[in-house]
Formats: C-alpha cells, structure tokens, sequence
C-alpha cells in the first residue's frame, strides 16, 4: 500500500511540474500584458507579478490598431472553415465508412496519404488557382483550403465505423434513405468526434498565417495574426501591446474549450442496440 501511495505522489509531482512549465510562459505573458508603463518589464531579476496593475495596453490596443476588425475576420473565416469541414468530411466519411464499390480503399489510401505533404508544397499552385477564380484579396479563399481535411475525413471514417449496424438497419425499416441514416444515426452518434474535428480546425485556422500572409494585401482584411505581427513591427514597439494582443487572441480558444470540453465523450451508440 504504501509503495501505490509513494507512485501516486510521484505521478502527481510530475503533472504538477509538466503543468508549471505550461502555466509559467502564459502566467508571464498577462503579466507583461498588466504592468503599468513606468514598470520595467525587463528587470533583473524578473517579476512574475505586475507591482503596478494597469489596462493600459489593452485600452491602447483597442484604441490605436483596428483590432476588431481582425477578430471578426478571424471569427468569420474560423466559424465558415469549421462547419465546411464537418460538413463535407462528413459527407465524405460515410460511404468509405459503410458503402461497398470497388477502389475504397484506394481512394481512402489515396486521401490520407495527403496529410504527408507539407502545405509548403501546395501553396503556390493554390495561390495561382485563387488568382484564377478571382478571389484573392477575399476571406473565402482563406476558407478554401480548409473546407476539407484528410485528418477529418479519417477520423470521421474510423467513428462511423464504430456505429452498431442495427442503427442503420432501424432506421432504413423506418424509412430513412441513405442521406437520412447519416444525419439521423451517424452524426448523433459521432458527436464527439465532429465536436473533436471542430476543435482542431477552429485552433488550426484561427492560429495560422503562412496562408494569409500570401494571399492578404488588403488591411481590413487581416486576420488577427496577421494584426499581431504589425503590431510587433511597427515603431515604437511596445511589448506590453504585443503581450495584450497575444493574450486577446488566446482567449477565444481557451473559451471554446472550456465550453466544449464536457461534449468530447465516448459515444453511446452501443447502448442503443442493447435489450
């Protein structure tokens, strides 16, 4: 007994010092983001706390740069890209999932095998093809390239797999059609995992910037990593701003997951075939 209770502490004292190192760099970024302008963010030995708490920098980050503007953009883009993946990943998902028809697992191969190459490799030639359809310069073509995602439509497939058949065949004696069984049995009982996918690709896009960097030059149409970087090239840079706008641009993720986290559970579709 006490050998499980010398592990237990262990085992504790190491999520405790895994979750310092996590906290410590974000626990240091609003506190750069709270001290006042007479305080010394560079001071030897650091402060972890602000001595001098003030909303300076958020007030002037709001006030001095259109930072409004690029969350709503990033809000739009992030919120379209989410319900095009769930839609046609989904779509996709369900007859590789439970169809029959010679070169599934070809076309499955074939689509996964995507996710090892790099985006590097496709950008240029998707550039080109935004340019051709008239659409750079637009918030659409930042939706575009995540509308679908091999990672999505996989895990999709593995969840539909997972789906009791009975479920299927209970619904077809009612009735249901095809498109029917995948919006009345397969999306219910998939609703962690969509809840999961929406998850990776809200972070995903809301986070990136190679992709709007090259296809952005209008400013009112910068995303808010994109607004952040200007921020930390302009004159006159002021690391507290910085630490602000990073902090605002954290907290629509950490919200998301918070109000998210208690719908990511095992499904239970098996219960539903049972007595």
């Amino acid at each position: 007994m006490s050998r499980r209770v010398l592990v237990s502490v262990l085992q504790l004292l190491v999520l405790l010092l895994l979750a310092l190192l996590v906290l410590v760099p974000l626990l240091w970024l609003v506190s750069t983001s709270l001290k006042g302008p007479a305080e010394d963010i560079f001071s030897s030995p650091p402060a972890l706390l602000p001595s001098e708490p003030s909303l300076q920098a958020y007030v002037r980050l709001f006030q001095d740069n259109p930072l409004t503007t690029y969350l709503l953009n990033s809000t739009v883009v992030s919120a379209l890209a989410v319900l095009a993946n769930l839609l046609f990943c989904s779509m996709a998902a369900y007859p590789l999932a439970r169809m029959r028809f010679a070169g599934r697992g070809l076309v499955l191969g074939l689509v996964v095998a995507t996710i090892l190459i790099p985006f590097q490799v496709v950008m240029i030639p998707l550039y080109l093809l935004m340019v051709q359809l008239g659409l750079r310069n637009t918030l659409v073509a930042l939706v575009i390239p995540q509308a679908a995602t091999a990672f999505g439509l996989y895990l999709l497939r593995q969840s539909f797999l997972g789906v009791p058949v009975e479920l299927e065949e209970a619904a077809r004696i009612d009735g249901c059609s095809r498109l029917g069984e995948w919006w009345n049995v397969m999306i219910p009982a998939a609703r962690a995992d969509l809840i999961t996918l929406a998850m990776f690709v809200f972070i995903g896009t809301w986070s990136d910037f190679l992709w709007p960097l090259v296809i952005l030059d209008d400013p009112s149409l910068y995303t808010l990593p994109l607004g952040l970087q200007q921020l930390s090239s302009s004159f006159g840079l002021d690391w507290r701003i910085v630490a602000a706008g990073s902090v605002v641009s954290i907290l629509p993720v950490l919200v998301l997951f918070v109000l998210l986290q208690r719908f990511i559970l095992p499904s239970a579709s098996g219960d539903a075939v049972k007595g």
